[in-house]
């Protein structure tokens, strides 16, 4: 009796402490998420940029509501009196929303296009207490083109999509819900949400990242219902778009094997695909227009072309 007594107790201890590593297990991956997706993400006013700086720029605000009613903030930037179409830019995550891309967002408006930016939830001057998610992009782009394509304030012309890093998936995978875009150029994102995690988790605490991922998938499913399951291969296969894919191969926080690489396996032979591979330019410095004017001026002929 008392050796049976003794295992059972001994089963108990080994019951519990399966229960206790798992808790801690799935509390760990949690806060790790509300960690980067639970707060806001505003922009330091060191490197914030402002309309005048621009010569000829001008935006008009409108606020339009999300998935909550919380209230994102948009704007329609423009340069002369000849648009050619209206570029929905969606940003990237960290240092705020779009104002992070101002150079670039004056670039595409001086050559001929009207370009609607916004913040995401959480970020700059849209409401939320935090982001949420990952898929929390794709919901605000999706509102963000209804809005333009609805609310009756912007002139009927052809619509394109530009994003970089989350935005770059964001305008991938919300063709899915938009497959009437004419042309897309996604820079430097990954192919889903799990891919964003798992590929800039591994940047800060390295392969244990892998172990919290089943549990994120089933948080972000639960919160996100089908947004944070569909993919940019999803959103491709549901549209005749034009997509451009624009990666550089030293990638270090979105890697290249995460999007551009798995486009490229599918559609390299599909003719309305565009794959600009670039080398040693990293996540964002390609971003610099004055450096990279050529390939700026490659957006503005793929706009022209397809719009």
């Amino acid at each position: 009796m008392a050796k049976s007594g003794s295992k059972k107790k001994a089963l108990w201890i080994i019951i519990i402490c399966l229960m206790v590593t798992v808790f801690l297990w799935i509390g760990f991956a949690l806060g790790l998420y509300y960690l980067y997706f639970g707060r806001r993400s505003d922009g330091r006013t060191a490197i914030q940029k402002h309309v005048y700086e621009f010569e000829g720029l001008e935006r008009t605000r409108y606020d339009f509501p999300s998935d909550k009613g919380q209230r994102i903030a948009g704007y329609m930037y423009s340069s002369g009196s000849e648009q050619r179409g209206i570029i929905v830019f969606a940003h990237g995550y960290g240092d705020g929303g779009h104002n992070y891309y101002m150079e670039d967002i004056n670039f595409l408006a001086q050559n001929g296009f009207y370009v609607f930016a916004y913040d995401v939830t959480g970020c700059d001057d849209s409401e939320g207490n935090g982001i949420g998610g990952v898929p929390q992009g794709v919901i605000d782009l999706n509102y963000a083109i209804s809005f333009v394509e609805e609310s009756g304030n912007f002139p009927d012309l052809p619509i394109g999509l530009f994003g970089h890093s989350w935005g770059g998936y964001s305008v991938s995978s919300v063709l899915t819900y938009h497959p009437e875009v004419g042309a897309v150029i996604e820079c430097s994102g990954p192919c889903s949400s799990i891919d964003l995690l798992e590929g800039g988790g591994k940047n800060v605490i390295g392969p244990v990242i892998y172990a919290f991922i089943p549990v994120l998938k089933v948080y972000e499913r639960a919160k996100f219902g089908d947004y944070a399951v569909n993919s940019a291969l999803d959103g491709f296969a549901a549209t005749d778009a034009e997509i451009m894919a624009v990666h550089s191969n030293d990638d270090g926080l979105i890697p290249i094997e995460y999007g551009y690489d798995i486009y490229y396996e599918v559609y390299k032979d599909d003719p309305r695909f565009t794959f600009v591979r670039l080398e040693q330019k990293g996540h964002n410095s390609y971003l610099n227009v004055e450096k990279n004017k050529e390939l700026f001026e490659s957006f503005v002929d793929f706009y022209d072309k397809n719009l």
